[in-house]
């Protein structure tokens, strides 16, 4: 599959980087000045920051300027060659620049033309510009955790984006399926305000599901506790959950209380939800009086789910992760020694692995275009750039991630 990626920033690139992951030969076009995030992070040279590197490999890298006739052209040719077209442009955008549905589908009937907007085409916000920060507001992420811990703010991951960008890449997959039975292209839209509001109430709807309300409402009222958190030790903190009834008369107990499995509070699901944030309070205290070691081993062996909470630093060092090959190191042709993590999900006949390293910009400029017969000269007029200073990586052969 041939997928021919016009996206910035995180979301886009991530959902075009899981389906090079998964096999698909990804050509993302650049500006002659390049995706806004190969500025964004550490770097050791220009245009290849941490932000590009990790969210850009298994593609290649042409540069085009879309507003000038011979480029939008060039763009054309290897639309005629592709099955995906992904995009990142506000709807009335990719139209201005001619490339709205309507001109792709013209060029290529079988193309899946997909692309995230931050909010439903046909409705009065479809023009209006979406960001992270803006949508973990509206759609209730912020509220959660005023409500949760007294606090609006955003959550510190580019949720948002990330989340949104493995569901347009799964939409895509659904509808590659759907032209190999039907022999149809089509559009796909993955507006991302109205995906993460269904996101969000797939829980917390809760009470509100019913109409009218019934309970509380709208809100999950365990994951709304002020002790919902990992548990302080004596030396650290742990991660412990029990959901049903014998887990709870397991771990009781276990920490210290057993007049507890008894309590009327306590002995059900709906009685703990009513009074869940006096439960988690309780294994908190109780938590303070050992070790996290000594809690893994007696939580280990009554079969409670338990954990240490993990510092970002211990990630890179963890024992399970290296030992699985979860986290990979390897040479990149001009940035050096890199860290990535491997795929996660995992195919019993067609496994997917990492493929290209993340590109220079314009890396492959006349590796594509000379894929579809252009020359030299045509090369750099629509590339923008000079047929004596082109970096000529792509005629070495590149390492495998």
């Amino acid at each position: 599959m041939r997928v021919v990626d016009l996206t910035v920033n995180v979301l886009g690139p991530l959902a075009t980087m899981i389906l090079g992951d998964l096999g698909a030969e990804v050509i993302k076009i650049e500006t002659p000045l390049g995706d806004p995030n190969r500025q964004t992070g550490p770097s050791r040279h220009p245009n290849m920051s941490a932000m590009h590197m990790n969210i850009n490999r298994s593609k290649r890298s042409v540069t085009l300027d879309l507003k000038r006739p011979a480029a939008l052209e060039a763009l054309f040719d290897l639309v005629a060659t592709a099955d995906v077209f992904v995009h990142s442009m506000r709807p009335s955008a990719a139209r201005r620049l001619g490339i709205g549905h309507d001109r792709i589908a013209d060029r290529n009937p079988r193309i899946v033309y997909a692309f995230a907007p931050g909010y439903m085409p046909g409705g009065s916000r479809a023009n209006d510009p979406a960001f992270d920060d803006v949508l973990q507001g509206e759609s209730g992420i912020a509220d959660l955790m005023l409500k949760s811990v007294g606090r609006a703010r955003y959550l510190p991951t580019v949720m948002v984006d990330k989340f949104c960008g493995h569901a347009l890449a799964s939409a895509v997959g659904m509808a590659l399926f759907a032209r190999e039975r039907t022999g149809l292209g089509q559009e796909v839209c993955v507006p991302m305000f109205e995906t993460l509001v269904a996101f969000n109430l797939q829980e917390h709807l809760w009470g509100a599901a019913f109409d009218p309300p019934l309970g509380s409402g709208i809100g999950y009222v365990r994951l709304l506790s002020e002790h919902r958190r990992p548990y302080e030790t004596q030396d650290s903190f742990i991660c412990v959950l029990a959901v049903n009834d014998e887990q709870w008369k397991r771990l009781l107990p276990a920490i210290g209380r057993p007049e507890l499995v008894d309590d009327e509070r306590f002995r059900t699901v709906t009685a703990r939800t009513r009074h869940i944030d006096t439960l988690y309070g309780v294994v908190a205290e109780q938590m303070k009086l050992k070790t996290t070691a000594e809690w893994h081993v007696l939580l280990d062996a009554i079969d409670i789910p338990n954990g240490t909470m993990a510092r970002f630093d211990d990630l890179l060092r963890d024992p399970y992760l290296n030992e699985t090959g979860f986290i990979r190191r390897y040479e990149h042709p001009t940035e050096g020694a890199m860290v990535t993590t491997q795929v996660a999900t995992q195919f019993s006949a067609t496994p997917a692995m990492p493929g290209l390293p993340p590109p220079t910009l314009g890396q492959h400029n006349h590796e594509v275009f000379r894929s579809l017969g252009y020359t030299d000269e045509k090369i750099a007029e629509v590339t923008g750039t000079k047929p004596t200073a082109v970096r000529r990586l792509d005629e070495v052969p590149a390492s495998p991630l």
